[in-house]
């Protein structure tokens, strides 16, 4: 088993995610109230970007604080995050 690996900012994205499955959540119960579908997808396009925003942010810290940029590793390391955003 490997090592925890968390930085600082991991709190804060782990509550940005939390947010976003409340909000998903809510939209659950939107659907089954049978709330109009461009109300759903409105709702939902602003799950996606909470989603995407925290995997930006992890990214971009992985990057500031682990990669150092010295191995080869490192290289394919960002090109795989980098598909990733």
């Amino acid at each position: 088993m490997t090592e925890p690996h968390v930085h600082r900012s991991h709190p804060a994205i782990a509550t940005r995610l939390r947010r976003a499955e409340g909000h998903l959540r809510r939209v659950i119960v939107m659907m089954e109230e049978g709330r109009p579908c461009v109300d759903l997808a409105t709702q939902l396009q602003a799950v996606e970007r909470a989603v995407a925003a925290a995997k930006r942010a992890l990214i971009h810290d992985h990057i500031d604080h682990c990669v150092t940029g010295e191995s080869p590793h490192d290289l394919n390391e960002i090109k795989a995050l980098t598909r990733l955003l």
